[in-house]
């Protein structure tokens, strides 16, 4: 009985260490679902910089591991405190079936809803700054944080990488379209135009570090052009990095892509001693 005690405090102390603690981030306030999570990765040593991930997954599903729990732990390792956001998407069953013709289901704003409420429950933790980090679909959802949050819903910084930026064509990720704006509202010109971001830019947006792959077989690398032209045109202080090759969706597991675009991380961390 008393090993088996033994084991249940090693245990606990291992999850503290990892910072393994998964918060209902809509409990006890009437509102979002509390299927949306916010999983926490705490560094060894207090940390002064917090950041929130968001998976990519074509706004229809999350990528967990490789977008997720991978990057976290590498910023984990690096002294910041990183909090995996599983936000709602529209889901895989409606993907497959178009069930949303029928029964709405998720889509936006619901995303960006849970996103500025991640970024209140973790400014109470009195960091000295919070960043968003997303891919691919989640860089888009990065990138709304800072354009449509104000006040202390709008990060510190933004890190949206191989990111979906445009709803119009010609460069538009057309499964990302429709899993946000559901199966009517995509074919909506005025949506399209108010969510694709390289339209939204202003000189109030945070700093943000941008990158993506000319190789991309998913997202058009076009679509980091984009952004990278309205952030340059309105003068926001930001970091630009093309690859000629590594893919999509690596996130910080380098096996996944090419060894050059593998220094993209360390290229982040320069940065964020900069601003």
């Amino acid at each position: 009985m008393k090993k088996l005690l033994i084991l249940q405090m090693m245990l606990i102390g291992c999850l503290q260490i990892s910072g393994q603690q998964v918060t209902h981030i809509w409990d006890g306030t009437n509102q979002g679902s509390h299927g949306v999570t916010l999983k926490e990765y705490l560094p060894s040593t207090p940390a002064k910089t917090a950041v929130i991930v968001c998976p990519g997954g074509s706004y229809f599903w999350l990528d967990r591991v490789t977008e997720g729990d991978s990057v976290a732990r590498s910023l984990q390792a690096q002294g910041i405190a990183a909090y995996v956001l599983f936000y709602r998407t529209g889901g895989v069953f409606p993907f497959l079936t178009h069930s949303r013709l029928i029964v709405p289901g998720h889509h936006h704003p619901m995303p960006l809803n849970d996103v500025q409420q991640a970024l209140r429950l973790v400014r109470q933790k009195a960091y000295e700054r919070v960043g968003v980090m997303g891919f691919s679909a989640g860089g888009h959802l990065a990138l709304s944080s800072a354009l449509f949050g104000t006040g202390k819903l709008r990060p510190d910084f933004v890190v949206p990488c191989y990111p979906v930026v445009t709803m119009s064509a010609p460069c538009v990720h057309k499964r990302s379209r429709r899993g946000l704006l559901g199966e009517y509202k995509k074919r909506s010109r005025e949506m399209q135009d108010s969510l694709s971001l390289e339209k939204h830019v202003t000189a109030a947006c945070p700093p943000i570090f941008l990158m993506n792959c000319v190789d991309d077989p998913i997202v058009d690398y076009r679509n980091s052009v984009l952004m990278d032209s309205a952030l340059t045109a309105h003068q926001v202080p930001h970091r630009y990095v093309q690859y000629q090759t590594g893919g999509h969706g690596f996130g910080t597991t380098w096996s996944k892509t090419t060894p050059e675009a593998s220094g993209w991380f360390e290229e982040f961390l320069n940065w964020l001693k900069t601003i």
